[in-house]
């Protein structure tokens, strides 16, 4: 993998959403710095808010680059400030932040098996007006015989803020080293609220009724629609480095989050 964060940068790599904001910022950068094809570049840079950064993840996860976002969305929880003005040298100060995402094998009813990486989280849930039936193991251990519920989620610590959070999982420390299973409106075990689980542990989920009782799963974008069970463990051969300016490290920031009101 590239230096993370990078000693020295030449030229960049740039990525815009498909936003008239993100449009405008690429014609800034690209007219005043050094781009090149993401294969060459020293950086990726990302301008968009956080569900373009997820995607530009995705889409250069097999070149092992550093990605440096400029946030020009909304939430901006995994980029940095905009700015047009003297990027070079914030990306060759910024901290760096090392993510391994999760890898969804997921059995579907006509047995074939979907595979995706997950950088926020993989999530089952229902797809019929009835309530969904998993059984959980962790490690080859049955810990939960039937969770009755809307879904279920394993999310990594970048990813605890997003939907996990919504559905009052744990916020995670980006240093942790677990996941964090959040159930989706749970019905049985009423009050089971979620585990926390070693990075390194294997997570299988088994649909129970699956043909009464449909389910899909989804790694962050990438849907598998009427799913029989879905294995879940961290891809360590696989890393994004995140590059953010000094002081606003992604530690700092999932920090920063469990303390507001």
């Amino acid at each position: 993998m590239s230096s993370c964060p990078p000693r020295k940068i030449e030229s960049i790599a740039v990525f815009a959403a498909d936003t008239p904001l993100a449009h405008r910022a690429f014609r800034e950068i690209t007219q005043k710095y050094q781009t090149t094809t993401p294969e060459k570049a020293d950086v990726i840079v990302a301008l968009g808010g956080d569900g373009h950064m997820l995607e530009v993840m995705h889409q250069t996860m097999h070149i092992n680059k550093p990605i440096y976002g400029m946030n020009l969305g909304s939430v901006g929880f995994l980029l940095n400030n905009y700015s047009p003005d003297f990027l070079f040298d914030r990306i060759e100060q910024a901290t760096g932040v090392t993510l391994n995402p999760l890898m969804m094998e997921a059995t579907k009813q006509d047995g074939s098996v979907f595979k995706a990486h997950a950088i926020n989280e993989v999530s089952l849930w229902r797809s019929s007006r009835q309530a969904a039936k998993i059984a959980i193991d962790v490690d080859g251990v049955n810990r939960l015989a039937e969770l009755i519920c809307d879904g279920v989620m394993v999310a990594t610590p970048a990813g605890s803020t997003a939907y996990n959070l919504s559905a009052h999982g744990p916020i995670v420390p980006i240093r942790a080293q677990v996941l964090a299973l959040t159930p989706v409106c749970p019905f049985r075990p009423r009050r089971w609220r979620g585990a926390l689980l070693p990075h390194d542990a294997r997570i299988k989920f088994t649909i129970m009724e699956a043909d009464k009782r449909p389910v899909n799963a989804a790694a962050d974008s990438k849907e598998a629609a009427f799913v029989t069970s879905v294995e879940i463990y961290e891809d360590r051969d696989t890393g994004f480095c995140l590059l953010f300016d000094p002081g606003q490290s992604l530690e700092d920031r999932v920090i920063r989050e469990q303390f507001l009101s």
